[in-house]
């Protein structure tokens, strides 16, 4: 980046965040002016597309190019393990990520509920496609949680849709003497988190979704280790927990804590001590996450026993935003977060998440804090949540929405097998493990079917994006982009008329 040009961005960042809200906010919507709505509604309808197991008719299945597929997952294991989302363009079901997917689109259903409409029941449906399928993994066998079906090493040298699969459906487990404490951590947060949005709509369900959660966890904290050292290449590299488990711990603890109120869970927290400081949040590490939702009773509630997560929540956001003195987040040229060159949007949508969601908490109280000398309002966040949003519906140098379905110009070459192959209808023949590179994978024409909603693992570094089918560390969606960014969706859908 050339001086000129670093210069130029920074005046931009300032402004974007220095400037009264109002004003920035008319910049913004002028420059792209995007359907938060219309986004939303296409963000949870991409859920659908990524279903697995018996399809649902009519309306309850509005993405047609899909049919029935993995009927048979779990049969090698003698359990029903129907069900679930593939994690991204892949035919394999992970559950590390799969979990988080379903926590956070259970948070956003919990946060901004209310801002989302009709998408509240959509939201509600494609949370439960996945929390049944957790319930089925934790329930299945005593003293084993199911973790993943689908071989990925073999999955990942065929290109067939996944009604056509003809690969191994290894199914994977963690067990006391081969510990995982890190899937089962999140896989409490998920079905806790999950509780609560059925609470008032279906208490049954909610009420097993929630007593599942307390003896998975109790699980993940009686035998702890790494799932990824008990499975080994079933899960890396494609779902290392490269954190390790004490962030599961801590995120699932601090679940059900606000699902139950039980002292059990701050004591194991406080027992837990000090966690890392990062600054990223994802899949893989889910600190930031816990110390947003747990500062939520400091903020709120003026409660003196969550300042410690208050005050790391805080110098969270001060690695975050762009003129912070302790600042450590790159940005392009455009402005859009940057932390890791593979599917960086994972990152933006999450760490958005996390920014509307402390804006949310701090303009309810009025709250203020410092980094360093400069003090951060909840405007502040607002307004960078906003343009991270914003970039991703087409406000970037490119005028590109990285969501497809949405805009007049969105990715048509996406790193998705489903997407990137003929329907059954149009091609009713198999398509075998490596039938699709030739002549669909390496076609250089668009998707013959769209995944409306996905959003993609987006731009490079220099707002650059190649549309490429081949690229999958850029062309790739994947639910975990999804689940985190409904929320964001719903708050600014929500808070302005259209």
């Amino acid at each position: 980046m050339s001086c000129t040009a670093l210069s130029f961005f920074s005046l931009f960042i300032f402004v974007l965040i220095s400037l009264d809200s109002s004003i920035g906010n008319v910049q913004l919507v002028q420059a792209g002016n995007p359907n938060y709505r219309d986004a939303l509604a296409k963000s949870i309808l991409f859920f659908q597309g990524q279903r697995s197991g018996n399809l649902p008719s009519g309306a309850a299945q509005q993405i047609t190019w899909r049919s029935n597929s993995g009927l048979s997952d779990g049969r090698f294991a003698q359990v029903d393990l129907t069900g679930g989302y593939y994690d991204a363009g892949d035919n394999v079901k992970f559950n590390f990520p799969m979990a988080f997917t379903t926590t956070m689109l259970s948070w956003g259903a919990l946060e901004y509920g209310k801002k989302m409409g009709p998408q509240l029941a959509s939201t509600r449906a494609a949370i439960r496609w996945s929390a049944t399928y957790l319930l089925k993994c934790a329930r299945a066998t005593l003293n084993r949680l199911y973790v993943g079906v689908g071989d990925p090493n073999i999955d990942h040298k065929c290109w067939e849709r996944p009604e056509d699969m003809d690969t191994s459906r290894t199914v994977y487990w963690v067990s006391p003497s081969n510990p995982g404490s890190d899937v089962a951590g999140e896989t409490a947060a998920a079905l806790a988190a999950a509780s609560m949005v059925f609470r008032k709509v279906d208490s049954k369900y909610s009420k097993l979704l929630l007593s599942t959660a307390k003896k998975v966890f109790q699980f993940a904290i009686q035998y702890r280790g790494a799932y990824s050292d008990s499975l080994g290449s079933a899960v890396c590299p494609f779902y290392c927990s490269y954190s390790g488990y004490k962030d599961e711990l801590v995120w699932g603890a601090a679940w059900l804590l606000r699902a139950t109120n039980d002292a059990f869970y701050f004591n194991f927290l406080k027992s837990m001590g000090a966690g890392d400081s990062p600054d990223i949040f994802s899949w893989d590490n889910k600190f930031a996450g816990a110390y947003v939702l747990l500062s939520r009773r400091a903020v709120l509630n003026n409660d003196k026993n969550f300042d410690s997560y208050k005050q790391q929540a805080e110098q969270f956001m001060c690695g975050i935003l762009p003129n912070s003195p302790s600042s450590s987040t790159q940005y392009t040229q455009g402005g859009l977060i940057y932390k890791l060159p593979g599917s960086n949007l994972q990152y933006v949508t999450s760490i958005t998440f996390l920014l509307t969601t402390y804006s949310k908490y701090m303009s309810a109280r009025k709250h203020t804090f410092n980094c360093g000398n400069l003090v951060v309002t909840s405007s502040a966040l607002r307004n960078l949540a906003k343009r991270q949003v914003d970039y991703i519906l087409g406000v970037n140098p490119l005028k590109m929405s990285y969501m497809v379905g949405y805009g007049p110009y969105y990715p048509k070459r996406i790193h998705h097998r489903g997407s990137s192959l003929p329907s059954l209808d149009s091609h009713p023949q198999t398509i075998g493990c490596d039938g699709g590179f030739q002549p669909f994978f390496y076609s250089s024409n668009p998707n013959p079917n769209i995944l409306v909603g996905a959003v993609v693992g987006g731009p490079n570094q220099n707002d650059g994006f190649p549309d490429d089918r081949a690229d999958y560390s850029h062309s790739e969606p994947a639910t975990y982009i999804n689940g985190a960014i409904v929320g964001p969706l719903a708050y600014f859908a929500g808070s302005k008329s259209q």
